[in-house]
């Protein structure tokens, strides 16, 4: 049993985003998705958000990146990411179509658990969710 229970979803490509909604619904894990268009959305989303565990809004335990974004790539994204003091436990799975050597070796640097590349299947959306914990 997957311990997600909500996502935050960092993606610019709206039928990305659809696709791995759809999957989710598939694989009937009942998890809230929030979504990003880019990085700064999601640090803004991060900062700033209100929840607690009498309600459905739960802080996302697993934050599905994007690298190639507007505004704020998934790179800049984690720079900020790891200034920020007090957060609550989560995993970061980078989720992209980059299939550059250097940006596989750049996300080593981080604080991530997995690097997989899309489309999302129904086969590497459950071993993320087995393996993330």
């Amino acid at each position: 049993m997957s311990k997600v229970r909500s996502i935050l979803l960092v993606d610019d490509d709206t039928i990305s985003s659809m696709i791995i909604v759809l999957l989710m619904e598939e694989l009937n894990v009942n998890v809230k998705i929030y979504t990003a268009a880019n990085g700064q959305e999601a640090l803004d989303f991060i900062q700033n958000f209100e929840g607690d565990d009498q309600t459905d809004k739960k802080f996302p335990e697993l934050i599905l990146l994007d690298i190639n974004m507007p505004v704020m790539d998934g790179f800049e994204f984690l720079d900020k990411l790891v200034t920020l003091k007090d957060l609550p436990d989560f995993r970061i799975i980078m989720l992209t179509t980059s299939n550059y050597p250097l940006d596989r070796e750049r996300a080593k640097k981080y604080p991530i658990s997995g690097y997989v590349n899309k489309p999302l299947t129904e086969e590497k959306m459950n071993e993320i969710l087995a393996t993330a914990w």
